[in-house]
């Protein structure tokens, strides 16, 4: 079996959060989706999400939901394979109604870009020169 990685986040609106996404070219497996919950593919068979509605997710820990517009805890990094992928899907994001909270950052061997999804969620999108690889 491989290892997969599933972040599960929540959201305002289920259906705003999934037409973001989409816009950004996410898919959803409507096999494992329903009216609390929509399984979002990011990188098929390895990175997906689970988009879920707040009130879903707080049923799901002991704790209070964060606000995301407010506070944050994590930010979702994604290594892109150049720098016109993370500028398009940067692009993409602001379109969709999403913010970006920084200018891209160029090293010259690392190109990134943050962005913010319309629940306030930090998105990090990265290239590293081959090169510069581990």
């Amino acid at each position: 079996m491989n290892k997969q990685i599933i972040l599960n986040l929540p959201v305002k609106d289920l259906d705003k959060s999934k037409a973001f996404f989409s816009a950004l070219g996410f898919t959803f497996d409507p096999r494992f989706s329903g009216e609390n919950a929509a399984f979002m593919n990011i990188v098929d068979g390895t990175i997906q999400a689970m988009l879920t509605t707040e009130p879903f997710f707080k049923s799901l820990i002991d704790k209070p939901v964060a606000n995301a517009k407010q506070a944050n805890e994590v930010v979702i990094c994604l290594s892109c394979e150049s720098r016109d992928e993370v500028d398009s899907l940067i692009a993409k994001a602001v379109a969709a109604g999403g913010r970006t909270p920084h200018p891209p950052e160029d090293h010259g061997f690392m190109y990134d870009q943050g962005f913010e999804d319309i629940d306030g969620h930090l998105w990090n999108l990265v290239w590293t020169a081959p090169e510069a690889s581990c």
